[in-house]
């Protein structure tokens, strides 16, 4: 009965757009472990009992509150299931303090990555990658599912990506030129695929081969590391595009809205209020807010 429950909650969710990848998995575990116990209703001290076995409280109140929207769901037709109690606390999931580069760091990182690897072709596709993801802030994923079709006249067409929205990215003229230097360069490397990030084994990109590339090169250009300092990954360049983004914009209210706006829709943020995260990544923009409010209240006053 929950197993049949659960699909029908999972391809409910993925309907509504979600892509519901780790949490179908948790809750076919926790379904598995109700069967084992030969239970066929939800029972608070059974969801409690399955997501204690994480091993920090953080996981147990996220693998709970799973089990409790799904309980919610059945619960609407059948109050046989019970809610479970939030016993591990709220489910919250702080968002890291993110790495900003410098433009000299950038610098140094594009320079290094041209000596990476053990073939040519390693320094190009990581070079070439790191590079236009700090001029375009694509998601990672994103860059590596890059086709050759999706480089046109008008930009990079971006498609079917978070929350399944495809949109344009515009490119600089100068980006548009090192890619199809690197193209030039990777076409007869491995001519029977179209992805346009390519492995040395000829295979598409993996993210995690991106990560791991980044971690070595940002070590020997010698980014700040350690407990309590914010982690430099691949994402961070995404992060830095937001950032200067949001510091090139004019200092008029409405100019602001409209630049937020437009930047939320490049980024391809499902909501601005993701957008507005970055505000609080830099010390002069927050300043900016400050001095702003001040002025709004002196002025009000």
């Amino acid at each position: 009965m929950l197993n049949d429950a659960v699909q029908a909650y999972i391809d409910m969710r993925r309907a509504c757009g979600f892509k519901f990848g780790c949490q179908s998995a948790y809750l076919f575990g926790f379904v598995g472990f109700c069967a084992d116990r030969g239970e066929d209703l939800i029972r608070n001290d059974t969801a409690i009992q399955w997501a204690g076995q994480a091993t920090t409280t953080s996981q147990r109140a996220h693998r709970l509150a799973i089990v409790t929207r799904f309980a919610q769901h059945l619960r609407a037709e059948d109050p046989r299931h019970e809610v479970p109690m939030p016993v591990f606390g709220p489910e919250r999931w702080g968002r890291p303090v993110p790495y900003i580069l410098s433009a000299s760091e950038i610098a140094r990182l594009l320079v290094e990555t041209a000596h990476y690897g053990h073939h040519p072709i390693q320094g190009a596709t990581f070079g070439t990658l790191f590079g236009l993801l700090a001029c375009t802030g694509l998601r990672i994923s994103e860059a590596t599912r890059l086709r050759y079709t999706d480089i046109t006249a008008d930009g990079l067409v971006i498609r079917s990506t978070k929350f399944r929205k495809s949109r344009l990215v515009a490119l600089h003229a100068s980006a548009r030129a090192a890619l199809e230097r690197y193209l030039q360069q990777r076409r007869p490397y491995a001519p029977l695929d179209d992805h346009v990030f390519v492995s040395v084994r000829g295979t598409p990109l993996a993210p995690r081969c991106v990560d791991g590339a980044f971690q070595v090169l940002t070590r020997r250009i010698g980014l700040p590391r350690g407990p309590g300092l914010p982690r430099a990954t691949p994402h961070s360049l995404r992060h830095t595009f937001a950032v200067r983004s949001l510091q090139a914009c004019p200092g008029e209210r409405d100019q602001v809205t409209r630049h937020m706006v437009a930047l939320s829709t490049y980024l391809g943020h499902v909501d601005v209020y993701a957008t507005y995260w970055y505000l609080q990544a830099a010390p002069d923009l927050m300043q900016d807010i400050a001095q702003c409010s001040e002025q709004f209240v002196r002025e009000a006053s």
